[in-house]
């Protein structure tokens, strides 16, 4: 029989609804995974006591036969959103020691639904960076490996703690948020199932800002139907954020049909980038081959403002980094540096944030504040605004001729060494967000699905971007892809 802590969402529902397991027997199986994977360091916050105790209530729930189908699912949920009562510091020094007094709305609709909390995950600093290394806990590790190559391999970022939990089967799930690709990245290098939904589908009460017009919270699940289940769990109207939509939550679960017979499925020629790995080229094109083969139509289109997209996002999401990032500042909360004598508020905030932010969140704060400056503004901010609205219409365009979906690479690579980049050219980093910045800019859901393995034996993802507020229909396309390509591979344990 399968562990326990290696089902999937679909298999403990099932089991737990047919009286086969409990919730408490499934948490202590996950905490006990979680104990012998220091290695990974994907949990930096532990909370077996309210795991437990979740447990038992979602296991009273079942018992009494009026559960959803979250109830008793334990999860892991990333540093960045707060939770009541326990450490949420985005993984940051500026916010040690900060244990909020409220539950963010994704949180407490999880707990809601009767979800279990296993603990806090791993993720870049304050949610910037493509690898998990900018991190105040360190690295997070993958738990895939090049052959017989002992080198550790980035498990990609923000979201590294969720991608390596949900692949190691430290937990069923976990809690993601994507702003450039943060979600569906590490998804790619992990082998497992990540969702971006469109923005405004999830509320982001509660969940810490990165860039505000960008941010949006997804699961991460080790197959379609579980992204499906949760998501459904996750997404709602709020009143608590403005720009949370009102439109009610769809039956994801039930939008799986395996039907794609006459669906248009979008090939966008500008993301044949130069020097794409021939492995990454050969997986989308058999990709497209395998939806082919399912019914739908293939159609070459054009999304001509795609490669001005890097350098709009990376204009954009610093600006409002620059400007989220404020409030971080030692007078409220958090960290405050200690102060030499004759020392005055100027110099309070300039230490407090010196020792505070890490080398990548000053970087993207002094960009953004760069672009956001008198003289700088029209040539910068609003040039990138002006792109980013011709890249929203480029995929009007293409929904308004038809297309359904649009199907590119997750990743320009599969996972890369951990140091391997981190010294290199910052820009080097940034260049891992290519396909995925787009659909952030445009405001879309994005799906990343595992699809294959490279030479080297590391999973290798394919995304598929959808109309906004469809994400049943992109699920079910990525429902169809991922039982076309049988992907079941499993990183081989070393930890």
């Amino acid at each position: 029989m399968t562990a326990l802590n290696q089902l999937t969402i679909a298999e403990a529902r099932d089991a737990l609804r047919k009286g086969d397991t409990t919730s408490l027997a499934l948490t202590e199986a996950c905490l006990a995974a979680i104990e012998g994977a220091g290695a990974l360091n994907a949990f930096v916050h532990h909370t077996p006591e309210i795991a437990r105790e979740q447990a038992k209530a979602a296991d009273a729930r079942l018992a009494a036969g009026d559960a959803p189908a979250m109830c008793g699912i334990p999860l892991g949920i990333k540093d960045l959103f707060c939770t009541k009562g326990v450490p949420s510091q985005a993984a940051s020094n500026i916010l040690k020691g900060f244990r909020p007094e409220y539950e963010s709305t994704v949180t407490s609709q999880l707990f809601g639904a009767g979800a279990v909390m296993l603990g806090k995950l791993n993720m870049d600093e304050f949610a910037m960076g493509s690898s998990n290394e900018s991190s105040c806990y360190g690295n997070a590790v993958n738990p895939w490996r090049r052959g017989n190559d002992t080198a550790e391999l980035t498990p990609g970022g923000s979201s590294g703690g969720s991608a390596a939990a949900v692949a190691a089967d430290l937990c069923l799930a976990a809690t993601g948020t994507d702003t450039g690709g943060s979600i569906r990245q590490p998804a790619a290098f992990t082998g497992i199932v990540g969702i971006k939904p469109t923005y405004g589908r999830v509320s982001r009460w509660g969940i810490v800002a990165f860039a505000s017009s960008l941010d949006q919270a997804g699961p991460m699940t080790k197959t379609v139907r579980d992204a499906a289940i949760m998501l459904g769990a996750m997404a709602g109207p709020d009143a608590k954020d403005s720009t949370c939509s009102d439109l009610p939550v769809p039956d994801f679960e039930a939008a799986l049909t395996g039907d794609i017979r006459g669906k248009k499925i979008g090939i966008p020629r500008e993301y044949r980038m130069d020097g794409m790995p021939a492995e990454i080229e050969k997986l989308w094109s058999d990709g497209a081959a395998m939806l082919k083969d399912a019914g739908a139509e293939i159609v070459d289109i054009s999304l001509p403002h795609t490669k001005y997209a890097l350098p709009a996002y990376y204009v954009v999401a610093p600006a409002e980094a620059s400007s989220n990032l404020a409030r971080y500042d030692g007078v409220r909360y958090g960290h405050r540096a200690k102060l030499g004598q004759g020392d005055g508020i100027t110099e309070m905030y300039e230490k407090t944030r010196a020792e505070g932010f890490g080398k990548e969140v000053q970087r993207r704060v002094m960009v953004g504040t760069y672009v956001l400056s008198a003289g700088f503004y029209d040539a910068y901010y609003n040039r990138a605004r002006k792109v980013r609205a011709l890249i929203k219409r480029d995929f009007e365009l293409a929904f308004e001729a038809g297309i359904d979906s649009i199907l590119t690479p997750a990743t320009p690579s599969s996972a890369f060494g951990l140091g391997e980049m981190a010294d290199a050219d910052p820009v080097a980093m940034y260049l891992n967000d290519v396909f995925t910045v787009t659909v952030n800019l445009a405001g879309l859901p994005g799906i990343a699905v595992p699809t294959g393995l490279d030479g080297r034996g590391l999973p290798l993802g394919l995304q598929l971007i959808g109309r906004p507020w469809e994400e049943g229909d992109l699920l079910n396309h990525a429902y169809v892809l991922e039982r076309a390509t049988g992907f079941v591979s499993k990183p081989a344990k070393w930890w």
